[in-house]
């Protein structure tokens, strides 16, 4: 809903393109910075306090969100509140991935990480889906404007929030782990930055710091774009796309493409390894975006040909999210693995938040077929950065008959 739907939203409500690509951009840095209060989730309370506390803070953030939007001075107010969400939302990261284990044996975790996944998905499906639909209909059924829909929308998701903060509260387990870590000579600021000095000297540090950077740079910039190219009118040289038609592709079509293609990136990093599958990932994940550049020059209004020409585009970048994920892990290997994975998945999201600044700005400078364009040339960088990448044959590749 921060990162993603708030794009659609902006530009329902009339928000300029170079205006929404910024303050949505900045809406990463919650996720960026979370190792930095991530000691205080072990300092402070316990994780299933943490876990359901955050949950019914954002249930009361969207209901406040619900009310700014009534106001004169909406999008102040909105953007404000849209960071306070993330700053919860990724606290809540924090303290329910260490309640996951602390809660569960390792078989369990184990047991439970396909039912995870699933509501991961069913999530995404109601957030990019479902609610875009919801505010669609509301407006093209109802005749009201789009401050009162997405005031509805913030209200259902108020009242969910703070309903499943209630449910956690009650049915969450009591693990006899799950208290306030004792200060034992460090502090966990300080650990924190022993494990961080510790991940700095890793080999190749600079060259990983680049490769994790540059791998999304073209794919930070689509993902702002691409939800105000398609709902734009055809003068403004965009598609011309209904919410509902949006939320369509983005919760059904968008989604299964998606999904499709992680499975298939990971089967294959499963049967291989890594390091053969890096060059065709990465060109899977950026050459597709050339798709939307000729949807911008042809400007079709077929929504069957859109939603296959988007339906290709999700499927390989997909496929070749996989293998930056299995490189995410790769470079997170050593005695702090978990800790590092964090400080890992936080440069993940500056490689999002970077080029997402610019984004707007670029799009309004150059048009649509200019920008798509532009988003292709972004590949440059990794393609320079990857021969120097080192990756020890076999990584990733599964023990054993496949």
């Amino acid at each position: 809903m921060v990162v993603s739907v708030s794009v659609i939203m902006y530009k329902n409500l009339g928000v300029s393109n170079s205006e929404i690509g910024l303050y949505t951009s900045l809406f990463y840095l919650p996720w960026m910075l979370k190792p930095i209060w991530s000691p205080l989730i072990d300092l402070v309370r316990t994780k299933r306090w943490w876990t359901f506390g955050t949950q019914g803070f954002m249930g009361i953030g969207f209901l406040a969100m619900a009310l700014a939007l009534q106001l004169p001075d909406y999008f102040l107010f909105s953007v404000t509140l849209f960071w306070i969400i993330a700053f919860s939302s990724s606290t809540h990261d924090i303290a329910a991935d260490g309640f996951y284990m602390l809660a569960l044996d390792e078989n369990l975790q184990a047991f439970f990480v396909g039912i995870r996944s699933t509501f991961y998905r069913i999530a995404m499906i109601s957030g990019e889906g479902l609610f875009v639909v919801v505010a669609g209909l509301l407006v093209s059924q109802y005749s009201v404007s789009y401050h009162q829909a997405w005031t509805g929308v913030y209200l259902i998701l108020g009242v969910i929030m703070i309903s499943m903060s209630i449910y956690h509260k009650v049915v969450l387990p009591l693990p006899s782990g799950d208290r306030p870590a004792k200060d034992e000579g460090e502090s966990p600021i300080s650990a924190t930055l022993r494990v961080f000095k510790a991940f700095l000297k890793k080999d190749q540090f600079w060259v990983m710091l680049l490769f994790v950077l540059s791998y999304r740079l073209g794919e930070g910039q689509l993902v702002k774009m691409a939800p105000a190219f398609l709902l734009d009118p055809i003068e403004a040289g965009g598609l011309a796309l209904t919410n509902t038609e949006l939320g369509l592709i983005n919760g059904i079509v968008g989604l299964i493409a998606l999904s499709l293609g992680g499975i298939f990136g990971g089967v294959v990093v499963s049967r291989h390894g890594l390091k053969p599958w890096v060059w065709p990932m990465i060109l899977a994940i950026n050459l597709p975006n050339a798709a939307y550049a000729a949807l911008a020059y042809f400007q079709p209004d077929s929504f069957v040909y859109i939603s296959s020409v988007i339906w290709i585009e999700k499927f390989c970048y997909g496929f070749g999210f996989a293998a930056f994920l299995m490189y995410l892990i790769y470079i997170s290997q050593g005695p702090y693995q978990t800790a590092h994975y964090a400080f890992a998945t936080a440069f993940m999201a500056a490689g999002m938040f970077i080029p997402g600044l610019i984004s707007g700005y670029m799009q309004e400078w150059l048009g649509y077929t200019g920008f798509f364009l532009w988003v292709v040339l972004s590949a440059i960088p990794i393609l320079i950065i990857t021969p120097f990448v080192k990756i020890e044959a076999g990584f990733g590749k599964k023990a054993g008959p496949t």
